[in-house]
């Protein structure tokens, strides 16, 4: 309604239900013929635990999006040349994934914003792991830092920090639309499909921090995650 435009269509997702995942995309499969452009974009920061039992930012902001990309990629494969842009962060810096412990909060008193640094780990390495598996199928993928952007990221942060991050936002934060220009870069710039897998800023395509280049934990990442949603062996 709000952009007058009638090929906007509405369809309600729930990233913190696997459950949800699978009947978005069994809906999107039957009504959508078409799938050129998928952008994994949604993110938490809060603590918690989802239905399915696992750590709540990694499972909305990484094993959710893993599930919906698996599920949509037969479809962006018979639609090629298509593409996947995943938002990251460059908090992934502070990411520390262990394979045999994936979906399990963190412990410690920073645990909320640790699990928010492995979720976005998790995001530069699956699309490192998702651009090697589909060499050669025209499907590309790309993993974006947007900036620090002023959403509602933080609208779940405790009441005592709340004082603290929001002046910080409305001062030094990018807006919304500020903040999606690299995403629509990688969406829609030509030419960028020998850069598949790689990480870009508003600067371009730029090297990950030594984590996001570990292509060894990236297909264990992959592995873990395909074991988790259940799209592998237990």
């Amino acid at each position: 309604q709000e952009t007058g435009n009638n090929e906007v269509q509405f369809m309600h997702l729930d990233l913190a239900s696997l459950r949800s995942v699978r009947a978005f995309a069994s809906a999107f499969l039957r009504q959508e013929p078409q799938l050129h452009l998928l952008i994994n974009n949604a993110g938490v920061s809060v603590g918690g635990t989802t239905e399915d039992g696992f750590s709540l930012p990694f499972q909305v902001n990484h094993l959710g999006h893993f599930l919906l990309t698996q599920l949509l990629l037969e479809r962006l494969r018979s639609c090629a040349p298509s593409r996947v842009v995943i938002v990251a962060s460059s908090a992934h810096c502070a990411g520390r994934l262990r394979p045999e412990s994936l979906g399990r909060p963190p412990s410690g008193p920073f645990s909320a914003f640790q699990d928010y640094c492995d979720s976005k780990l998790a995001n530069v390495l699956h699309a490192r792991e998702l651009a090697t598996r589909e060499q050669g199928t025209q499907v590309t993928c790309y993993a974006v830092h947007p900036g620090f952007v002023n959403t509602s990221l933080f609208r779940h942060a405790p009441l005592w920090l709340k004082p603290l991050l929001l002046p910080l936002a409305w001062l030094l934060f990018l807006d919304a639309s500020e903040g999606a220009q690299v995403v629509l870069d990688c969406a829609t710039q030509e030419d960028l499909e020998p850069f598949s897998g790689r990480y870009f800023t508003d600067c371009g395509p730029r090297l990950p921090w030594p984590a996001g280049r570990d292509d060894r934990l990236a297909r264990a990442l992959w592995e873990g995650s395909e074991c988790l949603v259940g799209l592998g062996p237990a």
